[in-house]
């Protein structure tokens, strides 16, 4: 029998950071004719703090690529405080990766992995990817990483 992504997030040892509050105007999850929409998370950290820098600058591409992992931790943390247990979700559907990077950097796509990897797996090779954009952009708060998702529920 298939585990469930909660179970796998904790067979994998990972500890989900507190949900970032809210740094605008905006709800930072909606749920839509069936979609969970997840707005831009950045990478907090178990202690409430930020990861910073700007990859290819004063981080390298591993850092970077750590940044958006942890990116996907708060994201996970952030759907179980505002809308509930994962165990809803049934796939990723898209993701958004902005990447805080130097002009001459264009591995934005490596550093997203992060992110997509912890996805796979938590909810499945199959279900945990989905279609994706990589982006270079200056981020707010000097944050290395932002992403944002759309996941179907069951």
């Amino acid at each position: 029998m298939d585990k469930t992504p909660s179970q796998r997030l904790k067979e994998l040892g990972l500890i989900l950071p507190p949900a970032p509050p809210p740094a605008g105007l905006y709800k930072p999850v909606l749920v839509v004719d069936g979609f969970l929409y997840v707005s831009g998370q950045g990478p907090m950290q178990n202690d409430g703090t930020f990861i910073t820098g700007r990859v290819g600058d004063d981080m390298n591409l591993g850092q970077g690529k750590l940044a958006a992992e942890q990116v996907g931790l708060a994201m996970l943390s952030t759907i179980q405080t505002h809308f509930g247990s994962i165990d809803q979700i049934k796939r990723v559907v898209k993701v958004l990766g902005m990447v805080n990077s130097a002009p001459d950097f264009g591995q934005q796509p490596l550093v997203i992995n992060g992110f997509s990897e912890l996805m796979a797996d938590i909810f499945g090779n199959d279900l945990g990817v989905g279609v994706r954009s990589a982006v270079g952009m200056i981020l707010p708060g000097n944050i290395p990483v932002e992403i944002e998702a759309m996941f179907q529920l069951h």
